[in-house]
C-alpha cells in the first residue's frame, strides 16, 4: 500500500491512497492541474484514480471536484450530509450526482483490492470523517481536520502501518497572530483543529512496534511552521516503549505546495 501527500495545507489537501491495483484519492482541494501534476510526478495518471473520497465538505478540501469529475468521470465517496452539502456548493459547477457513491461510517466498504472503512470526527462540518484503509494484513489511517480526538478514534485508527495526522496549528503561533478572535476560538475548539501537542499525544496512542510511516499533514500557513511541527510532536513521542528514536517511526511533514514523499507498507 502506498501513501502520497500530493498537497496539504489550510489552503488545499489531497492525498493519494494505493495499491497496485487500487488507486485512489482522499479530497480534492486543489486545482485539477495542479492535482494532474503531482500525481505524474509520482509517476501515475490522472485516468488511473477509480475513487475519490471526500472527508468533508470545506473548500480546502474540495474545490477541485467539480473540474477534476467533469475530465475524469471519477466515482465520489462521501456520507449522505457530505454529499448533500457538496451539491449545494456552486462554486464546483455541474456535478454528475450519479457518480455519487454514500458511504456510513463505522460501515466497511470495498474498492477492488482495498477494504476502506470511514469514522467520524469532530469538526465543523456537515458530517466529517476520517478514513482507515486495509489491504492484505496492512493498515493506513488519515485524520485530519479534528478539533479533538477521543477513545472511540484511538481504537479506530489503532494498529496502522501508515498515518496521516493532522498538526495544525502551535498555540503559541495562534493566540499571538493575525486572526480574528473568533476565528481563533473556533480553531482551539472542540471542532475546530488539532495543536501541535494534541497531535503528538494522539500518535503516541496510536503507537505500535510494526509502524512504518508517520506524516503529519494540514499546517496552517499562518500558525505553524514544519520544523516546529516536527519538533514538539517528536517531544510528545520521546517516551514510548517501542523505541529511543523516532526516526524509527519516519516521522515527517507533508508539503503544502508540492507532492510529499510516498510512504510504503507490504
Amino acid at each position: 500500500m502506498h501513501l502520497c501527500s500530493l498537497s496539504s495545507g489550510s489552503s488545499g489537501n489531497c492525498i493519494y491512497v494505493g495499491t497496485e491495483e487500487t488507486h485512489l484519492l482522499v479530497d480534492t482541494g486543489v486545482s485539477k492541474k495542479r492535482i494532474v501534476d503531482e500525481l505524474h510526478a509520482i509517476d501515475m495518471a490522472p485516468e488511473d484514480i477509480q475513487g475519490i473520497l471526500i472527508t468533508h465538505e470545506h473548500s480546502d478540501h474540495i474545490q477541485g471536484l467539480g473540474v477534476f469529475t467533469r475530465k475524469y468521470s471519477v466515482p465520489v465517496y462521501g456520507t449522505r450530509a457530505t454529499l448533500e452539502a457538496i451539491k449545494q456548493t456552486t462554486s464546483l459547477g455541474k456535478l454528475d450526482t450519479s457518480k455519487f457513491i454514500e458511504i456510513q461510517p463505522d460501515e466497511p466498504f470495498q474498492i477492488k483490492d482495498m477494504t476502506i472503512e470511514a469514522s467520524r470526527t469532530w469538526h465543523d462540518a456537515a458530517d466529517p470523517v476520517c478514513y482507515q484503509f486495509y489491504h492484505q494484513g496492512h493498515k493506513t489511517s488519515l485524520c485530519t481536520d479534528l478539533g479533538d480526538y477521543n477513545d472511540y478514534l484511538v481504537e479506530k485508527l489503532k494498529d496502522s502501518d501508515l498515518l496521516f495526522i493532522e498538526s495544525n496549528h502551535d498555540v503559541n503561533m495562534l493566540l499571538v497572530g493575525p486572526y480574528s478572535y473568533p476565528l481563533k476560538q473556533r480553531i482551539l475548539g472542540d471542532h475546530g483543529h488539532l495543536s501541535n501537542e494534541r497531535s503528538g499525544q494522539f500518535i503516541k496512542e496510536l503507537l505500535n512496534d510494526h509502524i512504518r510511516g508517520i506524516m503529519l499533514g494540514h499546517l496552517s500557513k499562518e500558525n505553524n511552521i514544519a520544523e516546529l511541527a516536527y519538533e514538539t510532536v517528536a517531544q510528545e513521542l520521546a517516551e514510548n516503549p517501542f523505541t529511543n528514536d523516532v526516526r524509527d517511526f519516519h516521522l515527517s511533514v507533508a508539503r503544502r505546495n508540492e507532492h510529499s514523499e510516498v510512504l510504503y507498507v507490504g
